[in-house]
C-alpha cells in the first residue's frame, strides 16, 4: 500500500495570497499534480491539518474545489488554523467524520489500520486531546493489536526545538504517549504543523512530521528567534507498506528538477 501525505496547504480565498507572499491555491494544486505524475499512484492520501487559513466558508469552498481535481480517494483531519464546524460542513459528504465534537475517527479498509485524531484545541493553537478522546483511542486500538495501525493528528507530540513553533505545541503529552505505546502495531504517527520534515523515536514507534505544500518554517534552534519562514522547496511525503518489510517513509519533493540522469 502506498499512502501519500500533504501537510498544511493554507488555502484562501480564490485570488488571494497566503500571507501576501505564498500562492499557495496554486501551490496545492501543483501537489496533486504531483501525486497524479508519480510513477506509482498512491492508494489513499491523507491530509493532516491547516487545509485553509482562517477557517472561513470561503476558504473551505476553495479547497472542496482544488481537490475535485484529486482522483485518489483523501482522508482529513483539521489544523489549528482550521475550524471544526466549518470543516465539518465543508465535508459533509466524508461519512467517516463524526456528527458532532472532535473529529476522531478510525478507517479499516485498508491494507494499513487508518486512525485519526483531532488534536485541535477550538479557539487556540497549541494542541491537546481532552479525556473522552484518550478513552476513545484507547478502545480503538484494544479492538485490534495485530494489524498494522498508522495513526495521524495534526500536532507533532514532541518538542521540534524551533521555539515559536514549541509555543503552539502539543502541551501533554504524557497521557497520549502512555497509549500509544500500549499498541506495538502502530508502525507510524504522522503529523504536520510545523511545515517541515522531522522524525523522532517515540512511545515506542516513530513519529513523523510532513513538509507543507507551501512556505517552510526556517529550522531556527536559538531560544530567542523570532518566527520566520521561506519560500523553500514544497514538498509530500509518500508512506510505502510491504508485509514482509514494515513501512517506509520518502520525502518527495514538488517541482521540476534537473534530470533524470541515468545513474543511480
Amino acid at each position: 500500500m502506498l499512502i501519500a501525505q500533504i501537510s498544511d496547504p493554507h488555502i484562501r480565498p480564490a485570488g488571494q495570497l497566503y500571507q501576501g507572499v505564498a500562492d499557495s491555491n496554486r501551490m496545492f494544486e501543483e501537489a496533486i499534480d504531483h501525486l497524479h505524475a508519480l510513477d506509482r499512484k498512491p492508494d489513499l492520501v491523507l491530509l493532516t491539518g491547516d487545509l485553509v487559513d482562517d477557517g472561513r466558508p470561503d476558504e473551505y469552498a476553495q479547497v472542496r474545489h482544488l481537490l475535485a481535481k484529486l482522483t485518489i480517494p483523501y482522508l482529513v483531519i483539521p489544523g489549528n488554523h482550521d475550524h471544526r464546524e466549518n470543516f465539518r460542513a465543508a465535508f459533509a459528504d466524508h461519512a467517516y467524520l463524526p456528527a458532532e465534537g472532535a473529529l476522531h475517527y478510525c478507517l479499516d479498509d485498508h491494507a494499513v489500520r487508518i486512525v485519526a485524531l483531532d488534536s485541535c484545541i477550538p479557539g487556540l493553537h497549541h494542541g491537546g486531546i481532552d479525556a473522552q478522546g484518550l478513552a476513545w483511542l484507547q478502545r480503538t486500538l484494544e479492538t485490534d493489536r495485530i494489524k498494522p495501525t498508522l495513526l495521524m493528528l495534526h500536532h507533532p507530540p514532541f518538542m521540534s526545538g524551533i521555539p515559536y513553533m514549541d509555543t503552539y505545541r502539543y502541551m501533554d503529552t504524557a497521557p497520549l504517549e502512555a497509549i500509544v505505546r500500549s499498541a506495538s502495531n502502530i508502525e507510524l504517527v504522522l503529523c504536520g504543523h510545523v511545515h517541515r520534515t522531522m522524525l523522532r523515536r517515540w512511545a515506542g514507534t516513530v513519529v513523523c512530521s510532513c513538509p507543507s505544500s507551501t512556505t517552510e518554517i526556517a529550522l531556527q534552534l536559538a531560544a530567542d528567534a523570532a518566527p520566520a519562514s521561506f519560500m523553500g522547496r514544497p514538498g509530500c511525503m509518500l508512506h510505502l507498506w510491504n508485509e514482509a518489510h514494515g513501512m517506509v517513509s520518502h520525502v518527495s519533493h514538488i517541482g521540476k528538477m534537473q534530470g533524470p540522469y541515468p545513474f543511480a
